[in-house]
């Protein structure tokens, strides 16, 4: 098994998209901690890996606080007697427009997405370095990060900030071999369930049925253990020369994002002057602005919601 031996954290880890993570990494062979706000969904996770043979431990507590960081490095190594790898997945959603966003909306996104990835990525950075042995930090981004999308603005900023800080760590860490990564996950959750466009494809995953061919190669959307090989992947040794990306993964599509780069360079001498630019937009920069948000082909008769 390509993790034998080795101790992950996965964050909010009791269901979904966490719970297949930890799953996929216990049964490659890893000692899982497990982490969730709720104390049933998490032993109920570790009863399940346990129950596949796996060796599982939680912990009960929200990510953000650097206490809840030092309780889950401390708990990784006080059980299972190390740390490789940690996978920041716990988030939360309080989406609305931005003028109706209140600043408890934005800030619990922040502190639960952005501040609990970097509090517990921090903590367990510095075991790993101090161990010696290397690491892998496996961050999860989203699709609304990298090109935004409509009532998300708190969502759209810790997801892009996740990406940013993940590619400052490559740099940071590559002496002490320790990578990090960004993995942008597009499966059916408890989020894309709300969704009518993806409506058929919950459907048939609620219901134990093939995902249909639609879904999974024209659209990259599958199920939660679509995503989990990509994690268990990035954690082992198989993944040490990989760090500083992002990657999408879905259905039976995998894609690498590009880093941002500038589409069009102009030069002017004396510099773009508002008359400069007032005269040059249409013709020399409109072409290379670049688009917003996810646009989805349309979806086969089949698929398309019943309507009234």
């Amino acid at each position: 098994m390509s993790l034998d031996g080795r101790v992950a954290i996965v964050t909010g880890s009791g269901r979904g998209l966490g719970l297949a993570y930890a799953r996929e990494l216990a049964r490659r062979g890893a000692s899982v901690v497990v982490n969730d706000v709720e104390a049933g969904a998490a032993a109920d996770a570790v009863a399940a890996i346990e129950a596949s043979g796996g060796r599982a431990v939680a912990v009960v507590a929200p990510v953000g606080p650097t206490e809840t960081a030092k309780e889950l490095v401390a708990t990784a190594v006080g059980r299972f007697g190390r740390l490789d790898v940690l996978v920041t997945n716990a988030g939360v959603l309080r989406d609305t427009v931005l003028w109706k966003m209140s600043d408890d909306d934005f800030d619990t996104v922040v502190d639960v997405h952005l501040r609990g990835t970097f509090t517990t990525a921090r903590e367990a950075v510095r075991h790993m370095r101090q161990a010696g042995e290397g690491g892998r930090i496996i961050c999860v981004g989203s699709p609304t990060g990298q090109r935004g999308n409509f009532g998300q603005t708190n969502y759209a900023a810790v997801k892009a900030g996740i990406v940013g800080m993940v590619r400052t760590w490559a740099l940071e860490l590559r002496r002490a071999a320790i990578t990090a990564n960004a993995v942008v996950p597009v499966a059916a959750t408890a989020m894309t369930a709300t969704i009518p466009y993806f409506a058929a494809a919950v459907r048939a995953e609620e219901n134990g049925e093939p995902v249909p061919a639609f879904f999974r190669h024209d659209l990259g959307f599958g199920t939660a253990d679509d995503v989990a090989g990509l994690v268990a992947f990035l954690g082992s040794d198989a993944a040490a020369s990989v760090t500083g990306q992002v990657i999408g993964v879905g259905g039976d599509r995998l894609q690498i994002w590009t880093h941002p780069e500038a589409a069009l360079t102009a030069h002017r001498a004396g510099g773009w002057t508002y008359d400069a630019l007032r005269q040059a937009w249409p013709t020399t920069f409109a072409g290379a602005a670049q688009s917003v948000g996810e646009r989805f082909p349309e979806l086969p008769e089949e698929f398309r919601p019943a309507t009234s």
